[in-house]
Protein backbone atom coordinates (compact mmCIF):
# COMPACT_ATOMS: atom_id res chain seq x y z
CA UNK A 1 0.00 0.00 0.00
CA UNK A 2 3.02 2.08 0.82
CA UNK A 3 4.70 1.69 -2.63
CA UNK A 4 0.99 2.86 -4.38
CA UNK A 5 1.25 6.16 -2.99
CA UNK A 6 3.97 7.21 -4.85
CA UNK A 7 3.17 5.93 -7.90
CA UNK A 8 1.32 8.70 -10.02
CA UNK A 9 -2.25 8.12 -11.95
CA UNK A 10 -1.30 8.20 -15.57
CA UNK A 11 -3.30 8.29 -18.33
CA UNK A 12 -3.86 6.47 -21.79
CA UNK A 13 -5.44 7.54 -25.44
CA UNK A 14 -8.33 5.47 -24.77
CA UNK A 15 -9.92 5.62 -28.40
CA UNK A 16 -7.41 2.36 -29.78
CA UNK A 17 -8.53 0.53 -26.71
CA UNK A 18 -12.29 1.31 -27.80
CA UNK A 19 -12.74 2.74 -24.24
CA UNK A 20 -13.58 6.13 -25.48
CA UNK A 21 -13.96 8.19 -28.76
CA UNK A 22 -11.61 11.02 -30.12
CA UNK A 23 -13.03 13.92 -29.09
CA UNK A 24 -12.66 13.18 -25.43
CA UNK A 25 -10.03 10.22 -25.66
CA UNK A 26 -7.80 10.16 -22.29
CA UNK A 27 -8.97 7.60 -19.96
CA UNK A 28 -7.13 8.22 -16.23
CA UNK A 29 -5.06 5.07 -15.18
CA UNK A 30 -4.90 4.95 -11.28
CA UNK A 31 -3.08 2.76 -9.49
CA UNK A 32 -4.21 -0.51 -7.69
CA UNK A 33 -1.80 -2.79 -7.24
CA UNK A 34 2.08 -3.44 -7.68
CA UNK A 35 3.49 -6.91 -8.68
CA UNK A 36 7.41 -7.31 -9.29
CA UNK A 37 8.23 -7.66 -12.73
CA UNK A 38 9.85 -10.76 -14.26
CA UNK A 39 10.83 -9.62 -17.52
CA UNK A 40 12.81 -6.64 -16.73
CA UNK A 41 13.54 -7.63 -12.92
CA UNK A 42 15.84 -5.61 -10.97
CA UNK A 43 13.54 -2.73 -9.13
CA UNK A 44 10.98 -3.12 -11.97
CA UNK A 45 7.47 -3.14 -11.01
CA UNK A 46 4.11 -4.33 -12.89
CA UNK A 47 0.87 -1.91 -11.86
CA UNK A 48 -2.39 -3.08 -12.04
CA UNK A 49 -4.81 -0.01 -12.77
CA UNK A 50 -8.20 0.77 -12.55
CA UNK A 51 -9.46 3.34 -15.23
CA UNK A 52 -11.39 6.82 -14.57
CA UNK A 53 -12.94 8.97 -16.77
CA UNK A 54 -12.34 12.34 -17.43
CA UNK A 55 -14.29 13.32 -14.29
CA UNK A 56 -12.16 10.83 -12.28
CA UNK A 57 -15.30 8.63 -11.87
CA UNK A 58 -15.21 4.68 -12.77
CA UNK A 59 -15.31 4.03 -16.43
CA UNK A 60 -17.96 1.89 -17.25
CA UNK A 61 -15.26 -0.85 -18.06
CA UNK A 62 -13.95 -0.45 -14.82
CA UNK A 63 -15.52 -3.30 -12.70
CA UNK A 64 -12.73 -3.16 -9.96
CA UNK A 65 -13.91 -0.15 -8.33
CA UNK A 66 -17.23 -1.59 -7.37
CA UNK A 67 -16.01 -4.72 -6.31
CA UNK A 68 -13.43 -3.04 -3.93
CA UNK A 69 -16.28 -1.31 -2.10
CA UNK A 70 -18.63 -4.45 -1.89
CA UNK A 71 -15.50 -6.09 -0.36
CA UNK A 72 -15.12 -3.39 2.43
CA UNK A 73 -18.64 -4.39 3.03
CA UNK A 74 -18.29 -7.30 4.03
CA UNK A 75 -14.39 -7.97 4.99
CA UNK A 76 -15.45 -9.13 8.50
CA UNK A 77 -16.57 -12.54 6.49
CA UNK A 78 -12.83 -12.58 5.07
CA UNK A 79 -14.10 -14.22 1.73
CA UNK A 80 -11.38 -16.28 0.54
CA UNK A 81 -11.39 -17.22 -3.15
CA UNK A 82 -9.74 -19.50 -5.48
CA UNK A 83 -9.98 -18.97 -9.56
CA UNK A 84 -9.04 -21.84 -11.73
CA UNK A 85 -8.22 -20.61 -15.43
CA UNK A 86 -7.96 -22.62 -18.42
CA UNK A 87 -6.59 -21.61 -21.64
CA UNK A 88 -5.83 -22.92 -25.31
CA UNK A 89 -2.88 -22.12 -26.91
CA UNK A 90 -2.91 -21.18 -30.66
CA UNK A 91 -0.38 -21.02 -33.41
CA UNK A 92 0.74 -17.09 -34.70
CA UNK A 93 -2.12 -17.09 -36.34
CA UNK A 94 -4.73 -17.45 -33.70
CA UNK A 95 -6.57 -19.84 -35.77
CA UNK A 96 -4.96 -23.03 -35.43
CA UNK A 97 -4.48 -25.05 -32.25
CA UNK A 98 -0.66 -24.94 -30.84
CA UNK A 99 0.74 -28.45 -32.08
CA UNK A 100 -2.30 -29.96 -33.41
CA UNK A 101 -2.52 -31.87 -36.88
CA UNK A 102 -2.31 -29.29 -39.50
CA UNK A 103 -4.81 -31.80 -41.93
CA UNK A 104 -7.18 -32.84 -39.26
CA UNK A 105 -7.84 -33.80 -35.20
CA UNK A 106 -5.79 -35.16 -32.44
CA UNK A 107 -7.37 -38.68 -31.17
CA UNK A 108 -10.34 -38.03 -29.07
CA UNK A 109 -9.77 -36.68 -25.56
CA UNK A 110 -8.85 -38.96 -22.85
CA UNK A 111 -4.97 -39.04 -22.33
CA UNK A 112 -4.20 -35.62 -22.36
CA UNK A 113 -5.63 -34.88 -19.16
CA UNK A 114 -2.96 -34.31 -16.54
CA UNK A 115 -0.78 -35.81 -19.48
CA UNK A 116 3.36 -36.36 -20.16
CA UNK A 117 5.13 -37.25 -22.93
CA UNK A 118 5.28 -35.08 -26.67
CA UNK A 119 2.40 -37.55 -27.91
CA UNK A 120 -0.07 -36.59 -25.11
CA UNK A 121 0.95 -32.62 -24.19
CA UNK A 122 2.25 -29.37 -25.82
CA UNK A 123 3.48 -26.13 -25.12
CA UNK A 124 4.92 -27.12 -21.50
CA UNK A 125 8.02 -24.65 -21.65
CA UNK A 126 5.35 -21.95 -21.89
CA UNK A 127 3.15 -23.18 -18.69
CA UNK A 128 6.57 -23.78 -16.81
CA UNK A 129 7.70 -20.27 -17.83
CA UNK A 130 4.62 -18.38 -16.76
CA UNK A 131 4.59 -20.14 -13.60
CA UNK A 132 8.09 -19.34 -12.86
CA UNK A 133 7.58 -15.74 -13.94
CA UNK A 134 4.06 -15.61 -11.72
CA UNK A 135 6.27 -16.92 -8.25
CA UNK A 136 8.65 -14.03 -9.01
CA UNK A 137 5.91 -11.49 -9.42
CA UNK A 138 4.86 -12.36 -5.99
CA UNK A 139 1.20 -13.95 -7.84
CA UNK A 140 -0.44 -16.59 -5.60
CA UNK A 141 -0.13 -19.44 -8.31
CA UNK A 142 -1.05 -22.69 -6.65
CA UNK A 143 -0.74 -24.90 -9.44
CA UNK A 144 -1.15 -26.20 -13.21
CA UNK A 145 -2.13 -28.87 -15.56
CA UNK A 146 -2.61 -30.51 -18.70
CA UNK A 147 -6.47 -30.30 -19.44
CA UNK A 148 -8.99 -32.75 -21.50
CA UNK A 149 -8.50 -31.02 -24.60
CA UNK A 150 -5.12 -31.26 -26.44
CA UNK A 151 -3.32 -28.00 -26.45
CA UNK A 152 -5.35 -26.92 -23.08
CA UNK A 153 -4.23 -25.89 -19.96
CA UNK A 154 -4.91 -24.77 -16.60
CA UNK A 155 -3.37 -23.20 -13.39
CA UNK A 156 -5.07 -22.21 -10.31
CA UNK A 157 -4.75 -18.63 -8.52
CA UNK A 158 -5.06 -18.18 -4.93
CA UNK A 159 -5.93 -18.38 -2.11
CA UNK A 160 -6.83 -15.08 -2.21
CA UNK A 161 -8.96 -12.67 0.23
CA UNK A 162 -10.89 -10.36 -1.41
CA UNK A 163 -10.59 -7.82 -4.20
CA UNK A 164 -6.95 -9.11 -4.78
CA UNK A 165 -8.25 -12.30 -6.33
CA UNK A 166 -8.91 -10.28 -9.07
CA UNK A 167 -5.91 -8.13 -9.22
CA UNK A 168 -3.84 -11.33 -9.07
CA UNK A 169 -5.79 -13.25 -11.98
CA UNK A 170 -6.02 -10.05 -14.44
CA UNK A 171 -1.89 -9.54 -14.22
CA UNK A 172 -1.22 -13.76 -14.28
CA UNK A 173 -3.05 -13.54 -17.64
CA UNK A 174 -1.13 -10.75 -18.95
CA UNK A 175 2.18 -12.31 -18.03
CA UNK A 176 0.71 -15.36 -19.84
CA UNK A 177 0.06 -13.74 -22.78
CA UNK A 178 3.32 -12.08 -22.63
CA UNK A 179 5.43 -15.10 -22.46
CA UNK A 180 3.64 -16.67 -25.26
CA UNK A 181 4.61 -13.92 -27.49
CA UNK A 182 8.45 -15.03 -26.71
CA UNK A 183 7.23 -18.55 -28.18
CA UNK A 184 5.26 -17.13 -31.32
CA UNK A 185 2.09 -18.76 -29.78
CA UNK A 186 -1.13 -17.20 -28.73
CA UNK A 187 -3.18 -17.82 -25.53
CA UNK A 188 -7.34 -17.76 -25.87
CA UNK A 189 -9.62 -17.35 -23.19
CA UNK A 190 -12.37 -17.89 -25.27
CA UNK A 191 -14.55 -20.70 -23.65
CA UNK A 192 -15.32 -22.52 -26.37
CA UNK A 193 -12.39 -22.58 -29.04
CA UNK A 194 -13.34 -25.41 -30.94
CA UNK A 195 -16.69 -26.17 -31.77
CA UNK A 196 -18.18 -30.42 -31.48
CA UNK A 197 -17.04 -33.26 -29.36
CA UNK A 198 -14.43 -31.26 -27.27
CA UNK A 199 -14.33 -29.25 -23.79
CA UNK A 200 -14.76 -25.53 -23.54
CA UNK A 201 -12.81 -23.64 -21.10
CA UNK A 202 -13.89 -22.31 -17.91
CA UNK A 203 -12.57 -20.30 -15.12
CA UNK A 204 -14.11 -22.51 -11.89
CA UNK A 205 -14.17 -20.14 -8.73
CA UNK A 206 -14.01 -21.57 -5.22
CA UNK A 207 -15.32 -19.76 -2.24
CA UNK A 208 -15.49 -19.42 1.45
CA UNK A 209 -15.92 -17.60 4.49
CA UNK A 210 -14.48 -17.79 7.52
CA UNK A 211 -18.12 -19.53 8.52
CA UNK A 212 -17.90 -21.88 5.82
CA UNK A 213 -13.69 -23.01 7.09
CA UNK A 214 -15.11 -23.08 10.58
CA UNK A 215 -16.35 -26.48 12.22
CA UNK A 216 -19.71 -26.60 11.00
CA UNK A 217 -18.90 -24.79 8.10
CA UNK A 218 -20.62 -27.23 5.96
CA UNK A 219 -24.18 -25.78 6.57
CA UNK A 220 -23.02 -22.21 6.10
CA UNK A 221 -22.09 -23.84 2.65
CA UNK A 222 -25.73 -24.85 1.32
CA UNK A 223 -27.05 -21.39 2.95
CA UNK A 224 -24.88 -19.26 0.44
CA UNK A 225 -25.58 -22.66 -2.64
CA UNK A 226 -29.52 -21.59 -1.64
CA UNK A 227 -28.66 -17.86 -2.22
CA UNK A 228 -26.75 -18.41 -5.41
CA UNK A 229 -29.83 -20.59 -6.60
CA UNK A 230 -32.16 -17.95 -6.53
CA UNK A 231 -29.89 -15.27 -8.62
CA UNK A 232 -28.48 -17.98 -11.24
CA UNK A 233 -29.80 -15.86 -14.19
CA UNK A 234 -28.16 -13.12 -12.24
CA UNK A 235 -24.36 -14.90 -11.87
CA UNK A 236 -24.56 -15.92 -15.29
CA UNK A 237 -24.94 -12.08 -16.49
CA UNK A 238 -21.58 -11.29 -14.64
CA UNK A 239 -19.44 -14.50 -15.67
CA UNK A 240 -18.51 -13.87 -19.06
CA UNK A 241 -18.50 -10.26 -20.83
CA UNK A 242 -21.29 -10.78 -23.14
CA UNK A 243 -23.77 -10.76 -20.33
CA UNK A 244 -23.78 -15.06 -20.98
CA UNK A 245 -23.93 -15.31 -24.86
CA UNK A 246 -20.33 -16.70 -24.52
CA UNK A 247 -21.35 -18.74 -22.33
CA UNK A 248 -24.45 -20.53 -23.89
CA UNK A 249 -21.37 -22.50 -26.53
CA UNK A 250 -19.97 -24.21 -22.99
CA UNK A 251 -23.07 -24.36 -20.65
CA UNK A 252 -24.45 -27.36 -22.14
CA UNK A 253 -25.07 -29.94 -20.12
CA UNK A 254 -22.05 -31.75 -21.69
CA UNK A 255 -18.27 -31.91 -21.19
CA UNK A 256 -18.85 -31.58 -17.35
CA UNK A 257 -20.55 -28.48 -17.72
CA UNK A 258 -24.35 -28.06 -16.30
CA UNK A 259 -26.98 -26.56 -18.43
CA UNK A 260 -27.08 -22.59 -18.65
CA UNK A 261 -30.86 -22.49 -18.25
CA UNK A 262 -30.76 -24.78 -15.10
CA UNK A 263 -29.24 -24.00 -11.40
CA UNK A 264 -28.10 -27.54 -9.22
CA UNK A 265 -25.68 -28.55 -6.75
CA UNK A 266 -24.20 -31.84 -5.30
CA UNK A 267 -20.94 -33.51 -3.97
CA UNK A 268 -18.24 -34.00 -6.52
CA UNK A 269 -20.81 -33.48 -9.07
CA UNK A 270 -18.36 -31.90 -12.08
CA UNK A 271 -21.44 -31.82 -13.87
CA UNK A 272 -23.37 -29.16 -11.76
CA UNK A 273 -23.54 -25.74 -11.65
CA UNK A 274 -21.87 -26.14 -8.21
CA UNK A 275 -19.42 -28.88 -6.71
CA UNK A 276 -19.30 -29.50 -3.17
CA UNK A 277 -15.63 -31.29 -2.81
CA UNK A 278 -16.28 -34.73 -1.66
CA UNK A 279 -13.58 -33.99 1.36
CA UNK A 280 -15.43 -30.84 2.20
CA UNK A 281 -18.98 -32.96 2.65
CA UNK A 282 -16.83 -35.64 4.79
CA UNK A 283 -14.68 -33.24 6.81
CA UNK A 284 -18.34 -30.95 7.41
CA UNK A 285 -16.08 -27.62 6.12
CA UNK A 286 -14.67 -25.94 3.71
CA UNK A 287 -15.41 -24.31 0.91
CA UNK A 288 -17.41 -25.13 -2.57
CA UNK A 289 -16.43 -24.42 -6.41
CA UNK A 290 -18.88 -22.40 -8.60
CA UNK A 291 -18.55 -24.03 -12.08
CA UNK A 292 -20.31 -22.01 -14.37
CA UNK A 293 -18.20 -18.64 -14.69
CA UNK A 294 -16.20 -18.43 -18.28
CA UNK A 295 -12.74 -18.73 -18.83
CA UNK A 296 -12.55 -14.83 -20.30
CA UNK A 297 -14.58 -13.87 -17.41
CA UNK A 298 -13.73 -10.97 -15.82
CA UNK A 299 -12.97 -12.11 -11.92
CA UNK A 300 -13.72 -8.62 -10.08
CA UNK A 301 -17.21 -8.76 -11.64
CA UNK A 302 -17.53 -12.91 -10.69
CA UNK A 303 -16.08 -12.28 -7.18
CA UNK A 304 -18.33 -9.05 -6.35
CA UNK A 305 -21.46 -11.31 -8.05
CA UNK A 306 -20.50 -13.59 -5.17
CA UNK A 307 -20.21 -11.72 -2.39
CA UNK A 308 -23.53 -9.40 -3.52
CA UNK A 309 -25.87 -12.84 -3.03
CA UNK A 310 -24.38 -14.28 -0.25
CA UNK A 311 -22.54 -11.80 1.91
CA UNK A 312 -24.55 -8.64 1.17
CA UNK A 313 -27.97 -10.55 0.22
CA UNK A 314 -28.26 -8.10 -2.99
Amino acid sequence: EGTLHVILSSGINAEYGGQADGENSDVYLKPAAVFRDPFRRGNNILVMCETMTHEMKPHPTNYRHQCFENMKKCADEHPWFGIEQEYTMFDFTGRHPYGWPKNGYPGPQGPYYCGVGSDKVKGRKIVEAHYRCCMYAGIKIAGSNAEVMPSQWEYQVGPCEGISMGDHLWVSRWILSRVAEEFNVVVSFDPKPIPGDWNGAGCHTNISTLKMREEGGLSHIITAIEKMSKKHIEHIQSYDPSGGDDNKRRLTGLHETASIDKFNYGVAHRGASVRIPRQVDADGYGYFEDRRPSSNADPYAVTNRIVKTICLDE
